[in-house]
C-alpha cells in the first residue's frame, strides 16, 4: 500500500491518520476536508467557544508541528464529489482525482434545517456556526429560541442562560433527551432547565419562522407564536453521503460497513457517517459521539492496514453533556430497554446513577454528576454482565 486518502478532516479522520503513522505506514496520506479549517474539536462549540470562555485556538485538535510530524498532504476547503470503489479513486470539486490504495470515509454529518434561510436563524455544527452564534449572543438579543432539546439544543440553551439571555426551548418529544435517556430521566433534565428559567415547550413542533430580512419569531404547531431575535435549530443531523450516490454503496442512514468497519475492498468508514453491526449489542447502529469518532477512526485505520486480524469493532458507546452544573454521562445503548433502576444517589438532588437493562443484561448506565459510577458500570456492560449482577455489584 503506497497511498491512502482520508475523506473528512474530522476527529475520526485525524485519529485514523495518527494510527496509520503509529502502525508504521510511511507513504502518502491525503487528508481531505470541505471546511477551510484544520480538524477541530466539536464538543466545546456549544459550551466553551459559545460562552466565550475559550479562544478559537483551543479548539484545534493538533498544533501545526503535529501535522509536520504526520507528513499529511492536506486538501482543506475541498469537497469529495464521487468515489470509484473498484478503482479506489476519489473525485474532488477542485477537479483533482486521487487514485490511491486505501480510503477512509470520515465525512461526518450536517445539521438538519427548517424552512428557508433567514438571518438570525442558525444551526450549530461547525466552528463558523459557533462564531456566528456567539456574535449574535454578544449583541444581547431580547429573546433566544432553541428548537430541539437534544444534545446540541439543550447545551446551547444552558450556555445561553448562563450568559443571562432569555431562552425558550421547543421540543416535539415529551422530554429532553427522551430518545436516549427515556421519558422518566428526560423529565429530570426538563426540570433542571426549568429551574434555570428556561421556558420549555414540550410536545410541540415548529411550523415556521416569521420575519423578512431577519427572524422575528417562531410559529408553533399548536398555533402559538414566540417572539425571537435569535433562533438555533438543533433537530438532528444527516450523514454526509451525497458524494457517494453513484458509488453503488449502501448509504441508507450512513455508509454501511461490516462489523469490522470495512465498506468494500480497500475502503473503510468511521465516525458519524458510518453504520455498522455492533456484535456486543446485536444492533446495527450509527453513533454520533466524540468517543466513537476516536475509537472507530483508530480501528478503521488498523482494519485497512492489517485486514481481518483487526477484529470486529464492538465498543460500548459513551457520551457526556455539560449543562449548568450537571455533567450528564450515558454509556451503552438504551434502545428497547425493559428495566431501569437507580443504583446511587437520588433524583431530587439531581446527583445519581441509574442502569438500563434489556433481555436480562445491563445495556446502559446514566449518571448525573456520577462519573466514577458510570465508568464502573460501563465495565460491567463491556463484560456482558446480567442486570441482576449489576444491581448486586458493590460500586
Amino acid at each position: 500500500m503506497n497511498s491512502i486518502a482520508i475523506i473528512g478532516a474530522s476527529l475520526a479522520g485525524l485519529r485514523a491518520a495518527e494510527t496509520f503513522r503509529r502502525e508504521g505506514f510511511d507513504a502518502t496520506i491525503h487528508l481531505v476536508g470541505d471546511e477551510p479549517h484544520a480538524p477541530y474539536d466539536r464538543p466545546p462549540l456549544s459550551k466553551q467557544i459559545l460562552a466565550g470562555d475559550w479562544e478559537i485556538e483551543k479548539a484545534w485538535l493538533a498544533k501545526p508541528e503535529k501535522y509536520d510530524e504526520l507528513a499529511l498532504e492536506t486538501h482543506y476547503g475541498v469537497a469529495a464529489t464521487g468515489l470509484d470503489v473498484g478503482g479506489l479513486a476519489v473525485s474532488l470539486d477542485s477537479g483533482t482525482t486521487l487514485a490511491v490504495d486505501g480510503i477512509v470515509i470520515a465525512t461526518g454529518a450536517r445539521c438538519r434545517t427548517i424552512g428557508e434561510p433567514l438571518a438570525g436563524v442558525f444551526t450549530l455544527r461547525t466552528l463558523d456556526d459557533a462564531i456566528g452564534i456567539r456574535a449574535a449572543f454578544d449583541a444581547a438579543p431580547d429573546r433566544v429560541v432553541v428548537v430541539g432539546a437534544g444534545f446540541i439544543g439543550a447545551e446551547v440553551a444552558a450556555t445561553a442562560r448562563e450568559l443571562g439571555l432569555d431562552v425558550t426551548m421547543v421540543e416535539m418529544a415529551t422530554a429532553p433527551f427522551e430518545r436516549s435517556m427515556g421519558a422518566e430521566m428526560g423529565a429530570v433534565l426538563a426540570d433542571i432547565h426549568r429551574e434555570h428559567d428556561v421556558d420549555l415547550r414540550l410536545g410541540v413542533g415548529v411550523s415556521g419562522f416569521t420575519g423578512d430580512d431577519a427572524v422575528t419569531g417562531v410559529d408553533l404547531t399548536d398555533g402559538t407564536h414566540i417572539a425571537a431575535d435569535v433562533v438555533i435549530v438543533g433537530v438532528g443531523v444527516i450523514p454526509n453521503t451525497e458524494w457517494l450516490t453513484e458509488s453503488g454503496l449502501d448509504i441508507t442512514n450512513g455508509v454501511l460497513c461490516d462489523d469490522t468497519t470495512l465498506v468494500a475492498p480497500g475502503v473503510v468508514a468511521a465516525g458519524d457517517v458510518a453504520r455498522w453491526h455492533n456484535r456486543h449489542f446485536d444492533e446495527t447502529m450509527r453513533v454520533e459521539h466524540w468517543d466513537n469518532a476516536i475509537t472507530m477512526g483508530t480501528h478503521a485505520a488498523k482494519r485497512l492496514l492489517h485486514g481481518e486480524s483487526a477484529g470486529a469493532y464492538t465498543p460500548t458507546p459513551w457520551f457526556w453533556s455539560d449543562q449548568y452544573d450537571r455533567k450528564i454521562q450515558l454509556a451503552g445503548r438504551t434502545t428497547g430497554f425493559d428495566r431501569f433502576e437507580l443504583v446511587n444517589g437520588d433524583v431530587e438532588s439531581r446527583t445519581f446513577a441509574g442502569i438500563y437493562g434489556r433481555g436480562g443484561r445491563i445495556v446502559a448506565v446514566l449518571g448525573f454528576n456520577r462519573p466514577r459510577h458510570v465508568m464502573r458500570y460501563r465495565a460491567l456492560i463491556d463484560s456482558g454482565a446480567s442486570f441482576d449482577d449489576a444491581l448486586a455489584a458493590d460500586i
